[in-house]
């Protein structure tokens, strides 16, 4: 696209233009999928409930989210009078940047990624943890008891459960020699009986896709560890004295932030943009098509455990975070270690 724009323009502006068409591509289409899969979480929710879920604004229901879009935008924002004006405005903006700015390094093909980066994988760990600062802020700045109480468990819970995130990381990255999201993916082509293209079903790494999983669930506050928005404790939490567009900006980031853990989650494990077998009529389908429904079945499977777990005490998820996935995950990586030494780099006791 850069070639095509330096035919008139010169290549400094060519190169902005290219950018910014590239960010709108992931960006705007990233909008729309968290439209869509609000409407999907609460259709899920509903069946498992027996009940119908939205299906009164257009065909099915479909509508529903734009018109609850369209009701926040019209609201006024209401700012507390004891509030911190310029800090309670500014997290909303942090929690949603920070959701868009991580799909930078994302791959939705071999060659379709805004940022082909060689040290993709911290630059996740790095933007992902800036999240805890918008809703720290928004605690703070609140003035108010509850939100302020959520927003201490959010950095706790936030903390706890990115260093279990980051050892897992260490493992797959051991295994494949590369901090690079593309490589990763191609590491996995033909890696069980030269035919499935998964880590995932790897009994070394099958474990700690479980723990990643769980993790991602409590790394965004998703149900059950949902703490930071227990409404029987602390209302709504962080975001008790939010309305309007502000408020919406919160919900887009905490969904932008479930797709995107989804959409890791079947990068580092379950072959990313390839096909689930190497079997050359599946490469006619889009490679983005693959990694979209990769992201859509690991969603069903945050809707289907919110629908049906019911939520932790705070010492219980705490306990999980700290007492065992942390020792298991960093016991992994000295297994994982120890076993390529042994068979990939021929050393021997």
């Amino acid at each position: 696209m850069i070639s095509w724009f330096t035919g008139f323009l010169p290549y400094e502006a060519a190169w902005f233009v290219a950018t910014i068409i590239d960010i709108l591509v992931i960006a705007l289409p990233l909008m729309l999928a968290v439209a869509m899969i609000i409407y999907a979480d609460r259709k899920i929710w509903a069946a498992m409930a027996l009940r119908r879920g939205p299906n009164v604004v257009g065909p099915f229901g479909l509508l529903q989210s734009f018109a609850d879009g369209l009701k926040v935008f019209l609201q006024e924002t209401i700012i507390p009078s004891a509030a911190n004006r310029a800090l309670f405005l500014i997290a909303p903006i942090i929690t949603f940047t920070v959701a868009l700015a991580a799909w930078a390094v994302i791959p939705f093909g071999s060659k379709a990624v805004l940022a082909n980066v060689n040290v993709g994988l911290l630059y996740l760990l790095a933007i992902s943890s800036m999240g805890v600062y918008g809703i720290i802020l928004s605690g703070w700045a609140s003035n108010s008891k509850y939100p302020f109480y959520s927003a201490i468990r959010a950095a706790a819970q936030m903390v706890s459960y990115e260093v279990s995130i980051g050892f897992v990381l260490i493992s797959v990255v051991l295994w494949t020699e590369s901090f690079n999201l593309n490589d990763i993916v191609q590491g996995q082509r033909g890696h069980i009986f030269h035919f499935i293209n998964f880590y995932g079903l790897n009994p070394l790494l099958f474990p700690m896709a479980v723990v990643f999983l769980i993790s991602s669930m409590a790394e965004t506050q998703r149900a059950p560890f949902d703490l930071t928005e227990a409404e029987s404790e602390i209302v709504a939490g962080y975001q008790t004295e939010y309305s309007s567009m502000s408020f919406a900006l919160f919900w887009l980031g905490e969904y932008g932030n479930v797709l995107l853990m989804c959409a890791l989650n079947a990068t580092l494990f379950w072959g990313g943009w390839l096909p689930p077998v190497e079997w050359a009529p599946l490469y006619l389908v889009p490679s983005i098509v693959w990694l979209f429904a990769k992201i859509l079945f690991g969603f069903f499977v945050f809707s289907w455990v919110k629908a049906t777990v019911p939520r932790y005490r705070y010492d219980q998820l705490m306990r999980l975070g700290w007492k065992i996935f942390l020792p298991l995950s960093l016991f992994w990586v000295f297994l994982v270690s120890g076993y390529l030494m042994l068979t990939r780099y021929g050393m021997h006791i």
